[in-house]
């Protein structure tokens, strides 16, 4: 059956994501707008990617690129590579999304470095890569390479509504590498993921960690304490002598509430002259769950095993945190290595 007998639309015209109603689409009313780096003809305005904003554009507030508004979707491709490329080429950018609900999707090529759109930072090194002063923003599938910058890959920014609030966002299927906050060895000062201020409600989930000196780190709690704040399926920064803490939410008054879930932590982080070198520290939660992670550490009744404790050798887990259904790699044939709260795993 030949679809353009049945769909007018296909004689002779190109079909954007605009034009379609899918699941998993995030279209809403919102309008549709088109990021290629590599575009060099057409006025830019955005409307397709035939006449997407190059590189140029994708810098600075999002509320003066082009007319977007809230509830409207952002595609982002991939820069060309040569086939001797052995790094992907990057948008240099520090993007500050100031506009509510609107998404950042790049076009995927596989959740890996050189399969996303990558992003740097630009001309302001000690600003994060993306900022997010906005509620309801979601980025999927972007990523971003920190190598030469000391602000960081994603900031959520939220000081209490007074200018700007960041809850309900999502960062989904992205990769972080070489991402450090004011110093590389202490994850307190920033890192891959940052949450600043009071956002509450806030998703990471399915994103790859890479040789970052924090993974997510929460800054401060400068207006209220972050709650609701979920950390599921994502492989962390497994090699130990480029990372300080994989998630350390220590910052101000910790997290109001935290759920760490069915995450792979590998290598017990080890920096050189780090601060705090542990997968995570969680001194101050009122309340969360840490389960049905795996750790590349022993946990075990038998060796030399690290602690998951208040004052833990592996992790700062506090006692308002449960920690149930985790694992680490076992001593000996007839151990399981379940992580348990107690003096010797």
């Amino acid at each position: 059956m030949d679809a353009v007998n049945y769909i007018r639309g296909l004689r002779g015209n190109q079909i954007y994501p605009q034009n379609l109603v899918l699941p998993y689409m995030p279209v809403e009313g919102g309008k549709v707008w088109f990021v290629d780096g590599d575009q060099s003809t057409g006025s830019h305005g955005g409307r397709s990617w035939s006449d997407a904003f190059d590189e140029t554009e994708f810098d600075g507030a999002l509320s003066s690129l082009g007319d977007v508004r809230a509830g409207d979707v952002i595609y982002v491709a991939a820069r060309t590579m040569a086939q001797t490329d052995t790094d992907p080429i990057s948008y240099t950018t520090n993007l500050t999304v100031d506009v509510p609900q609107v998404s950042i999707i790049g076009v995927s090529r596989g959740l890996t470095q050189g399969g996303l759109p990558q992003l740097k930072v630009g001309a302001t090194t000690t600003q994060a890569v993306i900022r997010v002063r906005a509620p309801g923003v979601m980025i999927a599938n972007i990523g971003i390479n920190g190598a030469g910058a000391t602000g960081g890959g994603i900031r959520f920014d939220d000081d209490g509504g007074t200018t700007y609030a960041s809850f309900g966002g999502s960062v989904l299927g992205c990769h972080f590498k070489n991402c450090v906050g004011t110093t590389a060895t202490n994850a307190a000062t920033g890192g891959a993921i940052m949450l600043s201020g009071a956002p509450w409600q806030i998703r990471i989930d399915g994103n790859v960690f890479y040789k970052n000196v924090g993974d997510v780190v929460l800054l401060d709690t400068s207006n209220a304490v972050p709650q609701d704040v979920v950390i599921q399926n994502n492989i962390f920064s497994p090699v130990a002598a480029s990372t300080d803490c994989n998630i350390y939410g220590a910052g101000g008054s910790g997290f109001g509430y935290v759920i760490i879930d069915s995450n792979v932590f590998g290598q017990l982080p080890a920096v050189g002259s780090g601060s705090i070198k542990r997968y995570m520290d969680l001194t101050g939660a009122d309340g969360g769950m840490v389960t049905r992670n795996v750790f590349g550490a022993l946990a075990a009744d038998t060796g030399t095993t690290l602690t998951w404790l208040a004052a833990g050798t592996a992790a700062k887990i506090p006692t308002t945190v449960h920690v149930a259904g985790n694992y680490g790699q076992s001593d000996t044939a007839t151990e399981s290595g379940e992580v348990t709260i107690g003096a010797n795993s």
